[in-house]
Formats: structure tokens, C-alpha cells, sequence
């Protein structure tokens, strides 16, 4: 089919442009066999003259040039049916042509097309012969990109996820942060980034970081009478006499976030003190010199807090005991120790501008705790003694890293996909995080695919993975920190994946949580859900997938939470704010405990967050425009 103006005169303007569209349609004109022969650069090039979307395999390209073939290439050009003028050098033309939905929509926004918009419409058509498909979310036509679901491979998903727990601590089976696991892992997921393709990059900061160095021990003591007439020793010949109890490490106890060391052994006979819930500062006061013991529920006290109230008052240790948190759920009837930190900059100025390095700090389970307190607290004959030996580093900087795998793009301006490759460490955290850093791997694996059939993308894409989260966010700080001119200028998306995980057990909760700061991007994940939850029914059946607009500012109840590695990216970028994604799992009960093993771990539902984030990905990394 032919375009021809209306009242052509011998090489006019008006007869020039009909040649110019009748040669292009011609050209454009080719059977599947002639296509074949080209090269994806060149049938993208094809792509971009009709406006169409140039992402796709080869044969998804040759499938939309040969589609688009069946339609008159000047079906999409704007035109107002009173008003058909436009202008090639000088001279108003005159042509028929039909009225499409995108033009219909362009006069309700613009309204009706007087002769200066028709000339600028002109040159525009003379340029690209057709209004680009793609058009911005924020003119309402966000409906019209071309969303093309990635591939998920849950069986490598797993691998991924498998691998870096094997690389855990040999007894405590986390890859703390400044550990030797934690390098081996940065080192596993620059292999991986390579060996896809992308060009890679191992970045290191120096940080705050305390360091477990060996085995802890917690025992108490209870003694007994040799003969009715002297106490039996806790320990040495004799001690049979005395009923000894040891903690288990991991199961009973864990050492918590910036825990300074101690040596209290049962000969010291270092004194608890019963602080309650930490509510009462009469209590802290009169417990210096001794160990404090809280027990978590009632008021609310974070670990930063009840660490500086220790340093204030110059408490000899710490011990919480966990009362409240997923009792019975994980374990009998038990409440499970957690892994928490505390923030460095607060304890250090309740302790006069140092880190104290001589206050341990653990946490106890629920069933351990009732042991010791009835040893000590409500003893009915000899009163128990305490045995506490932490070994840790804490006033010392350590090496973390931040790997990263990049798909260079045409433009600097960057999309960025993140998880932290860190655990507590004292558990596997094959949800917290394995579940993130393996789906971020997949996302990489599945879009250099993308890369290989569809050529450079527009934008640059980095697959990167945080050291230092769990201490504190210090591998994404560190990384903004040292990034941030960059990153104000070019980060078009950062996409956070912490937990992206549902338990298996669909009775523990089955939602997953996408959200984003961002309108326009909140309309495309949107968009990209409902298309995802039509191709995949029986996902969208089993999970309750919930998308979340939160555009407020830092701290509202509708602002992006400073919580994960996310946070850096959105507020720490100076007089911006940038643009973030990011989603949660549910069902990890497990999650900072001994128990966050890949027992529990379902590749399956990390695939909801990597198709629809990774194709969101895709459409970002070839068109610019979004």
C-alpha cells in the first residue's frame, strides 16, 4: 500500500514526501527469509524508524517488523480530520488519512492542532515518519509500553542461593561481614557476573566491625556441699559436687551487634542485676559493676538504647532474654535468641566518644533465660555464678566489599539491582539474604540473555550485592558515599531485594511486598503485575502479591522506610531524592536465628519479585524515555 497526498504537483514538496513514505514502506516491505539475513542491529534500526519497541530476540524483532507490515505505516501519525495540513521545507500539503485512538488521545490533551503545532508535527513525522509508540507515564499513556515478561529459572535460583551458604563459617555456618566467608561470597558472585558476560567490579571499604573470634562459653554454676561442711568448687577437683549448666552457642545464645569481650569466670563471681524490661532508670543505676538482665516484651527498648544505658552507667555485661518474639512458633514452645545490632555512633557517645570494648552483650532464648533465672533470681538454696567468655574484636575497622556485575549501556544514566550477600553471624541466612543476593544473580543471568539476543542496551545496568547490612547498611552507604556526584546525576532506579521470600508453609502468610517512591514507577510495576498474574495464574492464585506507593517524606507513614540497603539511595543522595524500589517476603520466622536454613527455602516465590522487577528492568535499559 501506497500513501499519496491529495493534489500532487511534479516535484513538489508534496510529491517529495509521498516518495520519501513510499520508499521507506517499501523498503520496510521484506519477507521473513530477507529479514533473517540482517543483523539485530539492524532490524532494531528497522524498530526505530516505525517507532516500535526494539527489545526481543532476533525473531521477536523479524515477528514485529513482518506484524507492523500489515498495517499502513502512517496509521500512528497524529492528525486532527479538521485540520490536515503539514509542512515539508516551506509548503502546506494536503493528504487523507485515517484518525487513530493515540491521536484521538493527543487532541484531548493538546487540543485542536493549529498551524504552527501542524508544522512542528511535520518535521517531527519527517524525522521518524510516526509518533513513538512509547509514551510518558505521566501524559496517562503508560498502558501503551511493550512489556516483555523475563525468563525464571527456580532451579538455579536455589543453586545460586545453595552455593553461598556453603560458603559459611564452618561452625557457626554464617558469612558475617569482615569474615573471611563474607570475601569468599563477594568472590563467588564476581565469578558468577563474569562468567555471564558482564564486565565486573569489587569494591572494598574500610568500616566499623566487630569480629567474633572464637567459640563463646556461658555456663552456670550452682554449688554444692563436699561433707556438709564446705561448698564444692564450680571447677578443678572436687567440682563433681557442684551442678553445672552450659548454654548452648547459637541455640541458647547469641552475641549481639558491637558485644564488647569479657573473661568473667565462675571464680570472679560477677553479679546480675534484674533490670526488668529497661523501663526503670533506678534500675540501671544501681546495677553498676554487675551483669544486667532484661527480658524483652512491655516496653519496647532497642539494643542501641539498652547498650548506651549500659556504657552510662558502667554495667559489666548485658544479657536479654527473648520473652515476646515468635514464641512457640519455630521451636516447641521455646522463643528463639535473634541476632540484632546496635548503632556504633550512639553507644560511642554514651561512652564518652569510644566504643566500650569490655561490656558483652548476648541475647537468650526464652527456656535458657528460666534456667538461669531460676538459678540466680529465685533461688530457693545457693545462689548460681555466672561463667561469661565473649571473644570478639569490636573497636576496630574490618573489610567488607560490594561486588558488582555491569551491562554497559549506551548512557551513563544507571539502573541498579541490589541485595546484601552478608548474614547474622551465627545462621546460614538462606532467606536473610541468599534468597535477595540469588535472585539479583538471576536477574542478571536472565537479562544478559536479553543483552546477547537484543544488543547494547540504552542504559547502563549494575547487579550489585552489599557486604556490611546487617552491622549497619555500611556496604550501600559506603558505596553512595563514594558514588554520590554519580549517582545524583545518572541513578535512574535502584531495586532492593531484602527477603524477597514466602515460607513454604502458605500458613505462615503467602504476600508478597512491592513498593516504590516513585509514581510513574509504581504505573509500570503495576502494569507489569497484572501481566505477570495473567501469565502465571496459578502464582497469582497462591501469592497475594500487594504493590505500595510510598512518596512521602523521610520518617511519614507513607514515606520509603530507611530500613535496608534501599535507604542510602533514596535519602542520602544530598539535595535529592532518588528513585527506589524494593520488596519483602513473608513467613521467615526464621529470619537472625540459627534456623534460617535453605530447609525452609522456596525458590518458587523468588520468582514473582525477579520476573516483574527484572522485566521492569528491561523496558528501563532499552527505553530511554522511560
Amino acid at each position: 500500500m501506497t500513501w499519496a497526498p491529495v493534489g500532487l504537483v511534479k516535484n513538489s514538496p508534496e510529491q517529495r514526501t509521498a516518495e520519501f513514505f513510499n520508499e521507506r514502506h517499501y523498503a520496510l516491505s521484506m519477507d521473513e527469509a530477507s529479514l533473517s539475513a540482517k543483523t539485530v542491529a539492524e532490524l532494531k534500526a528497522m524498530l526505530s524508524e516505525q517507532g516500535l519497541a526494539v527489545s526481543g530476540r532476533k525473531a521477536e524483532l523479524i515477528d514485529r517488523i513482518l506484524t507492523n507490515e500489515k498495517h499502513d505505516p502512517m496509521d500512528a501519525v497524529i492528525m486532527n480530520p479538521e485540520q490536515t495540513t503539514m509542512a515539508l521545507e516551506d509548503d502546506p500539503i494536503e493528504y487523507d488519512a485515517p484518525l487513530t485512538f493515540k491521536a484521538r488521545m493527543q487532541q484531548q490533551v493538546y487540543g485542536p492542532i493549529n498551524m504552527g503545532a501542524a508544522i512542528a508535527i511535520g518535521l517531527a513525522v519527517m524525522m521518524v515518519s510516526a509518533v513513538l509508540i512509547v509514551q510518558p507515564a505521566w501524559l496517562g499513556f503508560g498502558e501503551d509500553y511493550e512489556y516483555e515478561l523475563i525468563e525464571f529459572d527456580a532451579a538455579q535460583t536455589q543453586k545460586f542461593a545453595q552455593n553461598l551458604v556453603d560458603l559459611g563459617h564452618p561452625d557457626w555456618e554464617g558469612r558475617m561481614s569482615g569474615t573471611q566467608e563474607e570475601a569468599n561470597a563477594a568472590q563467588y558472585i564476581i565469578s558468577e557476573f563474569a562468567a555471564m558476560g558482564m564486565q565486573t567490579q569489587l569494591n572494598s571499604y574500610e568500616v566499623p566491625m566487630h569480629t567474633v573470634n572464637s567459640e563463646p562459653s556461658l555456663r552456670i554454676c550452682v554449688q554444692g556441699n563436699i561433707g556438709g561442711l564446705i561448698q564444692s568448687p564450680c571447677e578443678g577437683p572436687g567440682s563433681g559436687g557442684s551442678d553445672i549448666t552450659e548454654f548452648q552457642h547459637r541455640v541458647d545464645y547469641v552475641i549481639q551487634g558491637f558485644s564488647g569481650q569479657s573473661e568473667y569466670t565462675f571464680q570472679q563471681d560477677v553479679q546480675l542485676t534484674d533490670l526488668g524490661n529497661g523501663s526503670d532508670d533506678g534500675l540501671w543505676s544501681s546495677a553498676s559493676g554487675t551483669i544486667g538482665y532484661l527480658r524483652s516484651g512491655g516496653s519496647k527498648i532497642s539494643n542501641t538504647v539498652m547498650f548506651s544505658k549500659a556504657a552510662e552507667n558502667n554495667l559489666a555485661g548485658l544479657i536479654r532474654v527473648n520473652k515476646d518474639y515468635n514464641c512457640g512458633l519455630i521451636e516447641g514452645n521455646d522463643c528463639v535468641p535473634i541476632f540484632k545490632g546496635s548503632s556504633i555512633d550512639d553507644v560511642t557517645a554514651a561512652n564518652g566518644g569510644t566504643i566500650p570494648t569490655d561490656i558483652p552483650f548476648i541475647a537468650m532464648s526464652k527456656d535458657a533465660g528460666e534456667i538461669l533465672e531460676a538459678a540466680v533470681f529465685n533461688a530457693t538454696g545457693t545462689q548460681g555464678v555466672l561463667e561469661m567468655i565473649i571473644d570478639v574484636t569490636n573497636d576496630q575497622e574490618q573489610t567488607i566489599y560490594v561486588p558488582c556485575g555491569i551491562i554497559n549501556g549506551q548512557s551513563e544514566e544507571v539502573v541498579i539491582i541490589g541485595a546484601h550477600h552478608d548474614t547474622v553471624y551465627q545462621g546460614q541466612g538462606a532467606v536473610d539474604d541468599s534468597s535477595g543476593t540469588a535472585s539479583v544473580m538471576e536477574i542478571g543471568r536472565q537479562l544478559s540473555e536479553v543483552v546477547n539476543q537484543s544488543g547494547t542496551p540504552e542504559r547502563t545496568i549494575h547487579f550489585c550485592t552489599w557486604g556490611g547490612e546487617e552491622e549497619g547498611l555500611y556496604g550501600s552507604r559506603a558505596y553512595v558515599a563514594a558514588n554520590q556526584n554519580f549517582l545524583r546525576d545518572n541513578l535512574r532506579l535502584y531495586i532492593n531485594l531484602d527477603m524477597n521470600h514466602v515460607d513454604a508453609d502458605a500458613n505462615r502468610g503467602n504476600s508478597v511486598s512491592l513498593f516504590t517512591n516513585n509514581r510513574d514507577d509504581y504505573g509500570h510495576i503495576e502494569r507489569i503485575t497484572e501481566l505477570y498474574e495473567s501469565a502465571n495464574p496459578d502464582m497469582a492464585e497462591r501469592y497475594d502479591i500487594r504493590i505500595s506507593l510510598l512518596a512521602g517524606d523521610r520518617g511519614d507513614a507513607d514515606g520509603m522506610p530507611y530500613n535496608s540497603d534501599h535507604g542510602p539511595f533514596v535519602y542520602d543522595l544530598g539535595d535529592k531524592t532518588g528513585r527506589a524500589a524494593a520488596c519483602y517476603g513473608s513467613g521467615s520466622w526464621e529470619y537472625h536465628t540459627y534456623l534460617d536454613t535453605m530447609d525452609r527455602f522456596n525458590s518458587e516465590s523468588l520468582g514473582i519479585s525477579v520476573i516483574i522487577y527484572g522485566t521492569y528492568v528491561r523496558l528501563l535499559a532499552y527505553n530511554a524515555d522511560v
